[in-house]
């Protein structure tokens, strides 16, 4: 684990009054701002954010309840439940706020912006001591960075906030598409190919970034990098369909997979296919180490993630931002591991 301090929040030294009257408003009118922002029109949202950022306001009501030992509830919006490396963040967040005495109110925001929004209004009226919320979009962080000003403190997973603006803990995809991609080179392929997703998913584009990285580091090119249009099994299924004869003709002997649901739909498309014997004509690896690697076809090399790592580090972020006035944001970087089964040994 690597942690980065990426510079300092000031101290809570001015008060809601404050930022009412330097925004011409009324303390009910800010208060709606931070809580309730639908009751407020654009024009005076942006008024009072203005006024909260020059002031630099920050409440302070949940340090005051955690210093009292009142709520101690914790929100956390995932991106997505029915992948096992959200679960085992929960987990991870869940178990490490119980031993501080803290509960962890869960989200699932499918990814969706307005669903990632409604879930931080959700945990703000809650009166949470703060919130951790997945993010991979940086679409979707710059729209909620440009709403979280003087607000709860807030602590980004999965995405490296390199604004500075929040905590983050991320895990180090550019390091984990590297290592999958040495891993085929280790296994003597050499016509390697990159299936990804969206390039605005943070962890996709940095996973073909680390695959590129690792070709050029042995001169090679890649023979193609494929983008479907998500990361899901049938993704997986359809490109696989498509890249099954270059395979079957000798073009493409590797598949390094954005994902373990976009490999485990590859691989299957290839075991359908004639004229491919897996996994001795081409190597397929993924990535994230869940349930799509073990029952894959043929069992899934992969890139494991320390996902409950990550859910107990976004708790220690939070609760040391809470205790600490002139808290310094910190960016956490963790590493993930080779995970090697059938899917890479000829």
């Amino acid at each position: 684990m690597i942690s980065t301090t990426m510079r300092r929040r000031p101290a809570d030294a001015v008060g809601i009054d404050d930022v009412a009257a330097f925004a011409g408003v009324s303390p009910s009118t800010v208060s709606n701002v931070l809580n309730h922002p639908e009751r407020v029109s654009p024009s005076t949202q942006e008024k009072v954010q203005r006024a909260i950022s020059v002031l630099r306001y920050v409440p302070n009501g949940a340090a005051r309840s955690l210093a009292a030992g009142g709520s101690r509830t914790v929100g956390l919006a995932l991106s997505d439940l029915g992948n096992s490396l959200f679960v085992d963040i929960a987990q991870g967040a869940e178990a490490h706020a119980g031993e501080l005495g803290a509960s962890v109110i869960l989200a699932n925001s499918g990814g969706e912006l307005e669903r990632e929004r409604r879930a931080l209004a959700v945990f703000e009226q809650s009166l949470v001591l703060g919130s951790l919320l997945t993010l991979n979009d940086a679409q979707h962080f710059r729209a909620i960075a440009s709403r979280a000003l003087g607000r709860t403190p807030l602590v980004m997973l999965n995405y490296h906030d390199t604004s500075a603006q929040f905590c983050s803990a991320f895990i180090d995809n550019a390091f984990g598409g590297q290592l999958a991609t040495k891993h085929l080179l280790d296994q003597g392929r050499r016509r390697l190919v990159f299936v990804g997703g969206p390039g605005s998913l943070q962890p996709v584009a940095d996973r073909r970034d680390g695959f590129l990285r690792a070709l050029a580091e042995v001169r090679l090119a890649p023979v193609d990098a494929v983008q479907p249009e998500w990361i899901n099994r049938a993704d997986g299924w359809n490109v696989g369909r498509t890249l099954a004869p270059r395979v079957a003709a000798g073009e493409i002997d590797g598949v390094v997979a954005a994902s373990d649901l976009l490999a485990a739909g590859i691989l299957q498309a290839f075991a359908e296919s004639p004229g491919i014997s897996l996994p001795d004509d081409v190597s397929v690896i993924g990535y994230d180490n869940n349930q799509a690697a073990w029952d894959a076809p043929v069992p899934l090399s992969t890139i494991s993630q320390p996902g409950e790592e990550l859910g107990a580090t976004g708790i220690r972020l939070l609760m040391r931002e809470l205790e600490d006035a002139d808290h310094e944001h910190e960016a956490v970087r963790l590493v993930p591991t080779l995970v090697e089964r059938r899917s890479t040994q000829r």
